[in-house]
C-alpha cells in the first residue's frame, strides 16, 4: 500500500481539526475542542485506476506555544495544507510564518496547497476569494486556492483528492506493461519487472 504524510497548519481556530473530522469521519461538531499539541488520523483515498493511497494526516495545534513543536512533525511530510479562516483576515497574514517552517524542515518538493475555511459563514466573511488569490499570487509556492466548509462538507473531499492526485503525479508512475503504479525512483516496475 502506498503511504503518504499530509500535514495541516495554520493559526488557532482556522478549522484544521474540523476539516480532518469531516474528511475522515464525515462529522462536524460546532464545539470541537482545540488541538493540544498534535492530533493524527489515517484515511485510505481511492482514486481512478483502482489506485488507493493511505494518508496519515497530522493536525498541529495553531497556538504560538505549539509552533516550536511543528518542525518535528513537518519532517517526512509529502504535502502540506496551509489553512486560513475566510472570516478572520489576520489568519491569511499568518500563513507565511507556517510556510516558512514547512520550507525549512520539509523536503524541497513538498506539495503546498492553500485552503480557505468556513465559507458557509458568508455574512461573516472578511477575505474574498479574489483577495486570497491576490495574496497567493505574490507567493511562488501558491499555485491554487481551495475554499471549503467543514460544516456543510463543501469542497472538503475535493481538497484531499486534489492533494492525492498531486501526490500520484509527483511520486508515482504507471507501468505500461501491467498498469501498476510504482515509485518514480525505481527504474523497473515493482510488480512485473518491466523497464520504466
Amino acid at each position: 500500500m502506498l503511504k503518504y504524510k499530509i500535514i495541516l497548519c495554520g493559526a488557532k481556530n482556522v478549522g484544521k481539526s474540523s476539516l480532518i473530522a469531516r474528511f475522515c469521519d464525515n462529522v462536524f461538531d460546532e464545539r470541537m475542542m482545540d488541538t493540544i499539541g498534535v492530533a493524527f488520523k489515517r484515511k485510505r483515498i481511492r482514486l481512478a485506476d483502482d489506485l488507493s493511497l493511505d494518508v496519515n494526516i497530522w493536525d498541529m495545534g495553531g497556538e504560538e506555544k505549539y509552533k516550536a513543536l511543528f518542525p518535528q512533525y513537518v519532517k517526512g511530510a509529502t504535502a502540506a495544507l496551509i489553512l486560513y479562516d475566510t472570516t478572520r483576515k489576520e489568519t491569511i497574514d499568518d500563513i507565511d510564518s507556517w510556510v516558512e517552517i514547512v520550507n525549512e524542515y520539509a523536503s524541497e518538493d513538498i506539495i503546498k496547497i492553500l485552503i480557505g475555511t468556513k465559507i458557509d459563514l458568508k455574512n461573516q466573511r472578511e477575505i474574498t476569494k479574489n483577495e486570497a488569490e491576490k495574496h497567493c499570487a505574490k507567493r511562488q509556492w501558491c499555485a491554487e486556492i481551495l475554499e471549503t466548509s467543514a460544516k456543510t462538507g463543501e469542497n472538503v473531499e475535493d481538497a484531499f483528492l486534489n492533494v492525492a492526485n498531486e501526490l500520484v503525479k509527483k511520486y508515482l508512475q504507471k507501468c505500461t506493461g501491467c498498469e501498476y503504479y510504482f515509485s518514480r525512483k525505481l527504474k523497473i516496475c515493482s510488480n512485473c519487472g518491466k523497464d520504466a
